[in-house]
């Protein structure tokens, strides 16, 4: 199918579905991007793996009552981050082991919820790995909303989020509130990830929050570069996903994850910090003068 095909499509009344899983995979890209800088910043991978388990129950609970899934995710999402924050107060036991408890148990309660729906099986693996065709046009809108809310949270406090990333100890020396910020972001990952789940799936949408941060902390060392970089990596991944994926009949979400990574890779060997660059000025260094203090500097700065 060539782009034009696609664009056809789209612009096609009776397959009204494919603009609005469009519009839904690129907002939730661009929500994703932007939160994933933070979560790549402070080394939290494991917390957005954690958060899309958390999230489940309430998805589960919202889809048997008929409900909203993204404020059924919301609730159950923060619910569990708060309930870590307390535990996690527990100086004898570390915060990771006590995430591990609960959002795996999060994501137990989830699946046995949603086994007591009709048709448990289709059900469970729209969850899991998202679908393009059961996007109504309510959560069209609830997406757009939660998008605007979380954006603007992170221009309110865009400061306090990058001071408790870079130096959490400076920043509680500085009198900055950084149990409460902790929890601010927990809530904005959640928010993230909920809206993303319909699109992409459960078990995947953790490559939309990290890799395309991830690819952007290889383009640049500025913070605001990287956070302009991630999410147009995001909605680029998610338009090429969306049109491979529809062109070759595949998978939505996997197609998506699938182009982040490729991206993430070229990223990887090819960008003037990459694996190909580092080979180049290794060579052009052998035999000057100096050359062995000029690697052992550069070898520090890249582990720095």
């Amino acid at each position: 199918m060539s782009p034009l095909d696609f664009l056809t499509d789209l612009l096609n009344p009776d397959l009204a579905f494919l603009p609005k899983a469009l519009a839904v995979a690129v907002m939730s890209s661009i929500v994703c991007g932007i939160v994933g800088c933070f979560v790549v910043l402070r080394g939290m991978a494991f917390i957005g793996d954690a958060v899309a388990h958390a999230v489940f129950p309430g998805l589960a609970v919202a889809f048997v009552v008929s409900g909203n899934l993204v404020l059924g995710g919301t609730i159950a999402g923060v619910l569990t981050a708060v309930l870590v924050a307390i535990f996690s107060q527990n100086r004898r036991l570390k915060e990771d082991s006590v995430i591990g408890v609960f959002f795996v148990g999060s994501f137990a309660l989830g699946i046995v919820i949603i086994s007591q729906a009709p048709g448990y099986a289709g059900s469970l693996q729209q969850f899991l790995f998202g679908s393009i065709t059961g996007i109504p046009d309510s959560d069209l809108w609830v997406v757009a909303g939660t998008s605007l809310l979380v954006l603007a949270t992170l221009f309110a406090l865009h400061k306090e989020l990058v001071t408790v990333s870079l130096d959490r100890e400076s920043a509680r020396a500085m009198g900055v509130p950084v149990f409460r910020i902790d929890l601010v972001l927990y809530v904005l990952v959640t928010l993230a990830v909920v809206i993303s789940v319909q699109t992409i799936g459960n078990v995947l949408v953790l490559a939309l929050l990290i890799t395309p941060a991830a690819t952007a902390r290889l383009l640049t060392d500025r913070l605001g570069m990287m956070m302009l970089l991630s999410p147009l990596i995001g909605a680029s991944a998610a338009l090429v996903g969306l049109y491979i994926s529809w062109s070759w009949v595949l998978p939505t979400g996997g197609t998506v994850v699938l182009v982040l990574t490729v991206a993430f890779l070229l990223a990887w060997f090819l960008s003037p910090r990459g694996l190909l660059a580092r080979v180049h000025r290794s060579r052009r260094r052998r035999g000057e003068p100096g050359a062995g203090q000029a690697t052992l500097r550069t070898a520090v700065e890249g582990a720095s």
